[in-house]
């Protein structure tokens, strides 16, 4: 049963998020993943094994920035920057995140290589307030 606010959610995602993709502290990681773990991504084999083990085969680079988490309920969406990711440009993400007792338990993502300025119809970043270099 979810007794956990959807602030917490947020502070628990940000925090597995940053424990996960830029410590890559495994041990510590699977305190926020659930063993049961639900993976819906075409880029990341099931469980939480098929995410760790995608994590460990990136570069040491890799490194995920938060720009905003919405939540309510028992979902959190994380919209952020994974880059140093070994691919010519960073992804730009919108994670979809179940919680269930403080834990992330099921995921879903869309995500999209970040456009230069010249690549933006819209003539906007796709994240932050300026466009990568």
């Amino acid at each position: 049963m979810n007794k956990l606010t959807p602030e917490q959610h947020k502070k628990i995602v940000l925090e597995a998020f940053d424990t996960l993709f830029n410590k890559r502290d495994y041990a510590a990681a699977e305190r926020f993943w659930s063993s049961e773990y639900i993976q819906h991504s075409a880029h990341i084999a099931s469980g939480r094994e098929g995410l760790f083990n995608l994590i460990r085969t990136l570069p040491e680079s890799l490194k995920y920035e938060a720009q905003l988490l919405v939540a309510e309920g028992e979902l959190v969406i994380a919209h952020g920057r994974f880059s140093g990711n070994g691919r010519p440009k960073a992804w730009i993400a919108a994670d979809i995140i179940r919680m269930d007792d403080g834990k992330l338990v099921e995921h879903w993502d869309v995500l999209q290589d970040e456009a230069t300025k010249l690549e933006s119809a819209s003539g906007l970043p796709m994240f932050g307030t300026s466009f990568p270099t």
